[in-house]
């Protein structure tokens, strides 16, 4: 019975010395996200996930689709302005990124109209929203993209530019994301950020919703960008050029 019980004994401190050893494998793989991203409790407009210290905001649904659409955006962010800023050329192959109901996939296309508008969104209800939009206004170089939250499904060196307007600060992956941006850019390529302005208190939007030029370029340069230019001729947005 002694035998039987030092047996007993030997086997059951290997099984313990096998668990331990297994268990740093399981412990990098939380390192490496953790290197990344950190987690609190969320706020009221956050989802409790940081990046490069920034809490990431919630996501506005496709249920949000009228306030996309509303009769004062026009007016209010001055999409004429912004879209000037991008001197857009009749060849460009351009990437609107979280094109939700495609207000700005519409008023780009006649700009590029030899090149084409890849209006890229994670909700299938967008995708609805943005193939209605085709249809109705008989538009053929407008190709709506359904992506994930990490990936835009974007094949590499296929875009001379991509816009998020209002959508960066929303990513639950952005280095995901921004890397497979990065990829799909052509030499020469730009991203532009168009984010309300975080330093300025008086911009009627969440915090959350906001963007400052440091934390953008802070964010970016993660990924290998640069601040090409900051363009700041929109009343309460900041239109951010980024290249390799």
């Amino acid at each position: 019975m002694r035998h039987l019980s030092v047996l007993l004994f030997v086997l059951l401190l290997a099984c313990c010395r096998g668990a331990s050893q297994q268990q740093p494998a399981s412990t990098s793989t939380t390192d490496s996200t953790t290197a990344v991203y950190q987690f609190k409790d969320a706020s009221r407009d956050g989802i409790g996930k940081l990046y490069q210290g920034r809490e990431i905001a919630q996501v506005m649904g496709h249920l949000g689709a009228s306030w996309l659409e509303r009769p004062e955006r026009e007016r209010e962010e001055r999409t004429d302005l912004l879209l000037k800023a991008l001197s857009l050329k009749p060849t460009d192959v351009v990437a609107d990124i979280g094109a939700g109901t495609g207000f700005f996939t519409f008023l780009m296309a006649p700009k590029v109209a030899k090149g084409n508008v890849l209006a890229v969104d994670i909700q299938p209800e967008m995708i609805e929203y943005l193939n209605e939009g085709k249809a109705k206004r008989k538009i053929t170089n407008v190709q709506p993209v359904l992506g994930t939250e990490s990936d835009p499904k974007l094949a590499a060196n296929s875009i001379d530019i991509a816009i998020l307007i209002d959508a960066y600060h929303e990513f639950s992956y952005p280095r995901e994301m921004m890397g497979h941006i990065a990829a799909a850019l052509k030499p020469g390529g730009r991203i532009v950020l168009v984010e309300y302005r975080a330093e300025d208190p008086n911009v009627p939007i969440k915090e959350l919703h906001k963007l400052s030029v440091a934390q953008a370029t802070k964010e970016m340069k993660a990924i290998g960008l640069k601040l090409l230019k900051n363009d700041d001729r929109l009343p309460q947005q900041h239109i951010m050029f980024f290249g390799k």
